[in-house]
């Protein structure tokens, strides 16, 4: 069995953890970090201590009324992305240990259509 970060668990909830293929299982919010473990299988988990922690980006719809996903991007290993049963809630616990302003909401369709046609006017030619 793997040995928890947590000393003291301020969260548990069912979700599902994006990584290639979909993993289904359990988050664990606490003390030391943020938690995935797999229900099926023990060895696949995921821990992330609040000091690795850059970024919280929100996929926020309909003006905040649901929220289909969020990631978390670390300082060296990348971003991980979950789904959960109590999205707003996990967001909630996590804003004790996070700072507002690492806390962002992602783009949205729109915004990203409207990136693509502004990168098509301003790309380089090599010389």
């Amino acid at each position: 069995m793997v040995q928890s970060l947590n000393t003291q668990v301020d969260f548990i909830t069912d979700a599902t953890a994006f990584t290639g293929l979909t993993d289904y299982g359990k988050i664990m919010i606490g003390d030391k970090g943020f938690e995935f473990y797999n229900s099926r299988d023990s060895r696949k988990f995921i821990q992330i201590p609040w000091e690795e922690v850059d970024y919280v980006i929100a996929s926020v719809m309909f003006k905040g009324k649901w929220i289909p996903r969020y990631a978390i991007q670390t300082k060296k290993n990348g971003t991980y992305t979950f789904s959960s049963k109590q999205p707003k809630k996990v967001l909630r616990e996590m804003q004790d240990y996070v700072a507002p302003d690492h806390m962002v909401q992602s783009l949205g369709f729109f915004d990203v259509i409207k990136r693509a046609f502004q990168s098509l006017g301003k790309k380089k030619t090599k010389p």
